[in-house]
């Protein structure tokens, strides 16, 4: 093929838009260092890219997913999907003790478990600080 023409790439890649975008882009791949699937042959890579897509020597589908990838400014990585049961308990939507309840409804009981605790753990604090303290054997130090 002495000369590349548009018209041996359009039997191809029917829209010409989509032709310029997938030479351009397997343009770019030729000068990042991809392995060439034609003879070189003088030319530049535009035109190398060409001779490749009439040539039907190149993946049109992965030039394409190519093509995609390099223009989306977000590309989400692959990640462990997060358990629903976490879900749930972080963002507060289920009791991760006992049943669903409401953003506004309190769960009664919880509360006054709560309470009972509070109430008997300042018990405990106030009988330890009436107890009156050890007093230390002196005898062996004076000896």
């Amino acid at each position: 093929m002495a000369r590349v023409t548009v018209e041996d790439c359009v039997v191809r890649v029917p829209n010409r838009f989509d032709l310029v975008l997938l030479a351009a882009q397997r343009a770019r791949e030729i000068s990042s260092g991809a392995q060439l699937t034609l003879e070189r042959d003088d030319d530049k890579n535009p035109v190398i890219a060409l001779r490749e897509i009439a040539d039907l020597t190149v993946e049109l589908d992965l030039l394409q997913d190519s093509l995609i990838r390099g223009m989306q400014k977000h590309v989400e990585m692959d990640e462990p999907e997060e358990t629903p049961e976490l879900d749930q308990v972080l963002f507060g939507i289920a009791d991760p003790t006992g049943p669903i309840i409401g953003e506004d409804a309190t769960d009664e009981e919880a509360v006054e478990d709560e309470l009972e605790e509070d109430m008997l753990s300042i018990e405990e604090e106030s009988d330890l600080s009436e107890a009156p303290l050890p007093e230390e054997d002196l005898g062996d130090e004076e000896a």
